[in-house]
C-alpha cells in the first residue's frame, strides 16, 4: 500500500533535531536518500527516481539543513554525527537493512555510512561522487574560476578576498555567526549561489537559475546552507580521499555492492573520481554518462533510476526480506 508522505523528527542527545520524510509503499524496499551540499537539505523531487509502489523512500535533512534545527548550526555538526543520525533513523523506523542513495557530498556520506555500518546496508548507489579531497576543493574555488570569471570575482568581492587560495577560508570566516552583519552574510551567500549556478551551467546542463530576490526567510536558509558547506569543506568533511576510499573497501569487503554513475561533463566532481573508486574497489559497478553534475540532468536521472531498480528490486522476489524488522 502506497501512502502519503509522513514526516518525523529525531531528537539527538546533543541538542539537534533531525527531520526526515518517508514516502512510498509500507512494504516496499527501503532506501535512504542522502542529499548533497553539504548543507543543501533533502529535495522532495528525489522520490521521482523511485517507483513508489515498490520502494519505501526515506529522505533525511542532515543536521542544520532543511527542516532540521538549529538551522545552519555548525556546533556538534560533523560527519561522524551524521552517520550516527542515519543509523538512529533506521532503528527508529524499525528497518532491518536498507539501500543507500547519495549524490555529490551525499555520495561521500553514503560510502562513509556503509563502511561504518555495512551490516545495515543492502547496497549503495552513488551519483556524481565527491571524494572530499583537497584537489576537488581547490578545483571548485580556484581552478573553476575559468568557467565563471565574473561570478567568481563577485564572490571574491563579497568575501573581501584578494588571494584565490584564501577564498574558502574567507567565506568560512565571514559566514560564522557574529563575524559579519546579516546584510554582508546575505550578500556573500547570494554571490556563492551565483558562482555555483554559473559553474554548473558551464557544463551545458539544464540548470534552472534561482531568482536573485529572496524573502528574509529564504535568505536565512541560504546563509545557513553555505555556513554549513564552508564548515565541512574547511575540515575536509572529516574524511579526505584516502579515508573515504578505505570506507568503500570496508563496505565492499562486507558484501555491500557499490554502483556509481557519474557525468562525463561534471564541472564540480571530476569524472576521474570513478577511476579512483574503481582502483580502490575493483568489483564496484561504474558508469560514466554524457551529463553534468545534477540529478535533474535527464541522462543522469535515467541511469540512477535504472541502477536503483537493478540493485534493489530483484531482492523483492525473495520474500520481501527487507521489510521492517518485527
Amino acid at each position: 500500500m502506497t501512502r502519503a508522505r509522513t514526516t518525523g523528527t529525531l531528537r539527538t542527545r546533543d541538542a539537534h533535531r533531525v527531520s526526515f520524510t518517508v514516502a512510498g509503499a509500507d512494504d516496499g524496499v527501503p532506501v535512504v536518500v542522502l542529499h548533497g551540499g553539504p548543507g543543501s537539505g533533502s529535495q522532495p523531487d528525489a522520490t521521482r527516481l523511485f517507483d513508489l509502489t515498490r520502494f519505501r523512500v526515506v529522505l533525511i535533512d542532515q543536521r542544520g539543513t532543511g527542516a532540521s534545527t538549529p538551522r545552519g548550526g555548525v556546533r556538534r555538526n560533523r560527519t561522524d554525527r551524521l552517520i550516527e543520525d542515519i543509523e538512529a533513523v533506521r532503528v527508529r523506523l524499525r528497518i532491518e537493512r536498507w539501500g543507500v542513495l547519495g549524490g555529490s557530498w551525499g555520495a561521500a556520506l553514503a560510502l562513509a555510512y556503509a563502511g561504518r555500518h555495512p551490516q545495515s546496508v543492502t547496497g549503495v548507489v552513488l551519483r556524481g561522487l565527491f571524494l572530499t579531497s583537497m584537489r576537488e576543493v581547490r578545483g571548485l574555488f580556484v581552478t573553476s574560476q575559468k568557467r565563471a570569471p565574473r561570478a567568481w570575482q563577485k564572490l571574491c568581492a563579497a568575501a573581501h578576498c584578494k588571494r584565490p587560495a584564501a577564498l574558502l577560508s574567507q567565506c568560512h570566516a565571514r559566514l560564522q555567526r557574529g563575524r559579519a552583519s546579516d546584510a554582508q552574510q546575505r550578500k556573500l551567500a547570494l554571490a556563492w549561489r551565483g558562482y555555483e549556478n554559473a559553474v554548473l551551467a558551464s557544463a551545458n546542463t539544464r540548470r534552472r537559475l534561482v531568482p536573485a530576490r529572496l524573502s528574509h526567510k529564504d535568505s536565512r536558509k541560504l546563509i545557513g546552507k553555505y555556513r554549513i558547506q564552508a564548515h565541512y569543506l574547511m575540515h575536509h568533511c572529516w574524511l579526505g580521499e584516502a579515508r573515504l576510499l578505505s570506507f568503500a573497501r570496508r563496505a565492499a569487503a562486507a558484501g555491500v555492492p557499490l554502483f556509481a554513475v557519474h557525468g562525463s561533463r561534471d564541472p564540480v566532481c571530476p569524472p576521474d573520481n570513478l577511476r579512483r573508486l574503481a582502483r580502490a574497489v575493483p568489483n564496484a559497478h561504474i558508469e560514466c554518462v554524457r551529463a553534468g553534475h545534477l540529478a535533474s540532468d535527464p541522462a543522469l536521472h535515467a541511469r540512477v533510476a535504472d541502477a536503483l531498480t537493478t540493485l534493489f528490486l530483484p531482492l523483492t522476489d525473495e520474500g520481501r526480506t527487507l521489510r521492517r524488522a518485527a
